[in-house]
């Protein structure tokens, strides 16, 4: 078992790969030490212009920025020359994706409305600290089972806004944006969404 694992700057060992991006990949991670797993997202930095190493740099600080109960936590950055390693918090329960394939026939309503509160509470906790996702999908709620939670994560398109300001940039799923994005408008990213206990 040993051979199969990789190391990060001698801090974890990884295992298995969890998923794929463009410009990354995500794999298992076991912090030798404590014995942790967690997610390791590992960034191909000569693959990134100088302009798209800036945003990243610049979706990390939106992802330090929001710490709650339902946004998956970055514990740690590791930059090296050719690679960034953001070790998260692991999901072990899937994506709200698979999820939703997986119960074809519906939830019981309860439930549905239970994971629908938690998201939209960490949606409005980032808009609170001027955080704008800009990526919401099913493929980034992920769920705790354990904590009995359902935590956005993936904060690769976020950005900090200043009350008021109009958003012009086109990101996010194609298959999940607004018409504005698809019509080139700028967009509001400080709307208020309340929420009460479900």
């Amino acid at each position: 078992m040993a051979t199969q694992w990789q190391g990060v700057c001698g801090l974890y060992h990884l295992g298995r790969t969890l998923g794929r991006g463009h410009f990354a990949v995500v794999k298992l991670g076991r912090h030798v030490n404590t014995g942790q797993l967690v997610a390791v997202k590992m960034i191909d930095k000569t693959k990134l212009d100088v302009m798209k190493l800036r945003k990243e740099k610049e979706n990390i600080i939106c992802s330090k920025l929001v710490q709650h109960p339902n946004v998956v936590r970055l514990y740690e950055v590791i930059d090296t020359p050719t690679t960034l390693y953001l070790v998260m918090e692991l999901a072990e329960g899937g994506d709200l994706y698979d999820y939703i394939l997986r119960h074809e026939g519906g939830v019981v309503e309860c439930t549905a409305k239970r994971h629908f509160a938690q998201i939209v509470r960490a949606v409005s906790y980032c808009h609170q600290l001027h955080v704008v996702h800009r990526d919401l999908k099913p493929e980034n709620v992920v769920f705790f089972p354990q904590q009995g939670a359902v935590k956005l994560t993936d904060f690769g398109f976020s950005n900090l806004f200043q009350p008021g300001m109009m958003l012009a940039t086109s990101c996010g799923s194609l298959a999940y944006s607004a018409p504005e994005i698809l019509l080139g408008e700028e967009y509001d990213a400080s709307f208020t969404v309340h929420v009460r206990s479900v």
